[in-house]
């Protein structure tokens, strides 16, 4: 199996600016995040999750148990994760049966930590600056755009993000963006491939197998 699944980008500034996009949203808290406009809730999470990640050497460090945690618990919850994946399926999503979908969602997710862990160690002295909100945009397809900032050139990073209704809700981040590359797209692409030659099942087998050969030792 080649390294088709992996994001293109795979520098390692990339790798580091993709895991932290990732882990970002996953911190912060969610006090009045319903009232928040959408560069204030990005500002705010990335620059405690960047904190957070500077301060704990065993994130730094890779560890795969700690990292699963931390998407878990503090991840999933600022993520649309299945309309993530939904998207990058494309339309054998709608046809796949539910417990198909949660092992995709579950694979899925598995690829992206794995893929992006060992980025960590490359937190330093970064800050992500969040530039001016585009306007008119819908609440069902918004997109901030921020940089990465540190030792050389300045990373893009942006977030597709939409406002889930209900007392509590708030922002919910179903895309990245990393050097003009979405995630969504990125992957569609390569599960068409799968799918087209084998089915939903054969895109399982596949994100599984290298999921396995991602958990060996170096």
């Amino acid at each position: 199996m080649d390294n088709s699944f992996f994001y293109p980008l795979l520098s390692r500034r990339h790798g580091l600016a993709a895991f932290c996009a990732l882990v970002i949203v996953g911190f912060g808290g969610t006090a009045s995040a319903s009232e928040e406009a959408p560069d204030a809730f990005v500002q705010r999470i990335t620059t405690e999750s960047l904190n957070t990640i500077k301060s704990d050497k065993t994130l730094r460090n890779g560890d795969i148990q700690k990292v699963m945690q931390l998407v878990d618990s503090q991840l999933m919850p600022h993520v649309n994760f299945r309309r993530m994946t939904a998207l990058a399926t494309g339309p054998a999503w709608r046809t796949a049966t539910p417990e198909q979908q949660k092992r995709l969602q579950d694979e899925f997710k598995t690829l992206l930590v794995r893929t992006y862990a060992g980025a960590l160690s490359q937190v330093s002295d970064q800050v992500v600056v969040v530039k001016p909100l585009r306007r008119g945009q819908d609440d069902k397809n918004m997109v901030v755009n921020t940089e990465v900032r540190g030792k050389g050139d300045p990373i893009q990073l942006d977030y597709r993000l939409e406002k889930t209704p209900g007392q509590g809700s708030g922002w919910m981040i179903f895309d990245l963006n990393v050097l003009g590359v979405w995630l969504v797209e990125n992957y569609r692409n390569q599960f068409t491939k799968e799918i087209n030659a084998g089915g939903i099942d054969a895109l399982i087998a596949t994100l599984a197998a290298r999921n396995k050969t991602n958990a060996k030792p170096a």
